[in-house]
């Protein structure tokens, strides 16, 4: 089983309802949640570990995974509220507003961190699950854990308007590389990381550092 790890956010999109009132709906999302969807639509054996609420936005997590045959066994419950990102679309251009002080996902801790059993095989970390804490460090923590034991993915998807402190960020997505067996980024991740050389040559330079694969996307070109 591939355990993905990091978070899940409620997409609050905007709609209208029947009486041409202005309205938001919920959906389920996050980058890390998401790809245990994919995952388990695929037909892969996954699971899904993050601070999920026990509000009403918990359940429709929980909901989601169940219906895509991704296990929530691991995921650790909290009263805390949700995490809500509210979308505003101006001209097909989109902001948002987030919501994330004191959530479920976001005050995740190390002593949340569950034991896990031999059926977990792979793990996957990443995106803006890794940038507040307390949960980043509980992420960063995980992985240090179990490197030795199982395959560990690492997909940063650095985004540079959600990261207050690009040193500690940059310290902590090194570390972490470091212990993942795959990275995945794309050709804007490299730029953020601002190494001299060209991206063969930086890739080349982390092979050294401990992946065994990295992989860079470049949009439409492929990877």
């Amino acid at each position: 089983m591939i355990l993905c790890c990091g978070e899940a956010l409620i997409d609050m999109l905007p709609r209208i309802t029947t009486e041409g009132e202005a309205a938001f709906a919920p959906y389920v999302g996050g980058a890390v949640f998401n790809s245990a969807i994919a995952l388990g639509r695929l037909g892969a054996p996954a699971g899904f570990f993050s601070g999920l609420s026990s509000d009403l936005f918990g359940g429709q997590f929980r909901d989601a995974l169940g219906a895509s045959k991704v296990s929530s066994t691991y995921a650790h419950t909290s009263p805390r509220p949700t995490t809500l990102a509210f979308v505003r679309l101006t001209n097909g251009q989109a902001t948002y507003t987030f919501y994330d002080e004191n959530t479920a996902g976001r005050m995740l801790t190390i002593e949340d961190l569950p034991k896990l059993g031999t059926e977990i095989e792979a793990m996957l970390f990443g995106a803006i699950s890794l940038i507040s804490e307390p949960a980043g460090s509980a992420y960063e923590e995980f992985m240090r854990r179990e490197h030795e034991a199982r395959v560990m993915m690492l997909d940063p998807n650095i985004r540079p308007n959600f990261i207050p402190d690009k040193a500690k960020h940059l310290r902590r997505i090194r570390e972490m590389m470091a212990m993942a067996d795959i990275v995945k980024l794309s050709d804007e991740d490299l730029k953020w990381f601002d190494e001299a050389g060209s991206h063969e040559d930086v890739v080349r330079n982390w092979l050294d550092r401990g992946p065994k694969l990295i992989v860079v996307t470049h949009g439409s070109e492929g990877a």
